[in-house]
């Protein structure tokens, strides 16, 4: 065939694809040809420049930010929430809400969901989740101990029952404190049996909720108990510490920081953590900026959702 002939037939095949709304059966069988000649033809247009094909993304939406931090940390996915302010209050509730939209179409029957205790992020998640339809076999696991000052400890067990509930599944609670006070009280509780049932689930987590912290603790970490004192606080900024995930920290390279201060948390450890198959890290504001590069470049989370300030400075480290 002619090349102007043949133009003229990707021309008029994309016409009708593109601005008629014909389905390419439709065109196929409209010009008597196969359907896949038809979708060959739809390609030229392209590689032709007869079709140009452009999204415009709407206001608040960071699609090409995101494909960035994909690329460059090397994560399953990223999503950059558009935040008025730069404040934490106001970033958390975004991010939680951002998360729960997530969730809604990404749990899957029999997904063992581990989620962090004492994170305002994730409560602001858990209270966002509408209830959603009832999936076989799914289970909540809380992967951080959660008991601590009484005035506050509902609020880890909401956490893990709130969210139990959105997905009608099971809970699974971890009831001993994050912290303990010597490394022998840790492994007294870790060998009772009802802490052993949860704690042989950390394996099977399919995916992984977690907060990203700073060395200087958050309120609600602080008003739980489940802190270090000043004086360990230090040691961890000696270290070169600028983060943690499940009170396990970490440096500014990603490296796991190591003080003998590990050997009395209970949580699931960063090991275990990189072996999920999802694990979302929440988190964004200024203040947290350090502790989430760190965690990136660790590669301790393979999802992010982070605030848009905090994503554009990612993108440029």
């Amino acid at each position: 065939m002619p090349r102007i002939d043949e133009l003229r037939l990707i021309a008029r095949v994309a016409r009708m694809y593109y601005e008629w709304d014909m389905r390419q059966s439709e065109i196929a069988k409209q010009l008597d040809l196969s359907q896949a000649t038809v979708s060959r033809l739809l390609c030229r247009s392209k590689e032709e420049g007869i079709v140009r094909i452009s999204v415009n993304l709407p206001s608040g939406v960071y699609t090409e930010l995101e494909e960035t931090l994909v690329k460059k940390y090397g994560l399953r996915d990223a999503i950059v929430v558009d935040s008025l302010d730069d404040q934490e209050k106001l970033i958390q509730r975004d991010l939680g809400a951002a998360t729960a939209y997530y969730l809604e179409s990404a749990i899957r029957p029999n997904e063992i969901i581990g989620i962090s205790s004492w994170s305002a992020t994730l409560l602001t998640l858990v209270d966002a989740l509408p209830s959603l339809p009832k999936k076989p076999g799914v289970k909540v696991v809380q992967i951080l101990g959660g008991v601590g000052n009484p005035a506050v400890e509902a609020y880890a067990t909401r956490l893990t029952s709130r969210m139990a509930q959105m997905v009608n599944g099971d809970a699974v609670y971890l009831p001993v404190a994050g912290v303990l006070a010597t490394e022998a009280a840790r492994n007294i509780l870790m060998a009772d049996e009802v802490t052993q049932q949860t704690l042989r689930l950390f394996d099977q987590v399919t995916t992984a909720l977690v907060g990203i912290g700073a060395i200087d603790p958050s309120t609600l970490l602080a008003q739980s108990g489940n802190i270090f004192s000043p004086q360990e606080l230090n040691l961890l900024r000696q270290k070169h510490a600028v983060g943690d995930i499940l009170l396990r920290f970490f440096d500014q390279n990603g490296d796991l920081v190591e003080t003998g201060l590990e050997k009395r948390v209970i949580s699931m450890t960063l090991e275990q953590l990189s072996k999920v198959n999802r694990v979302i890290g929440v988190a964004g504001g200024s203040r947290k900026y350090t502790s989430i590069l760190g965690a990136l470049r660790g590669h301790w989370i393979n999802m992010l959702v982070t605030d848009h300030f905090t994503a554009e400075r990612l993108a440029k480290e």
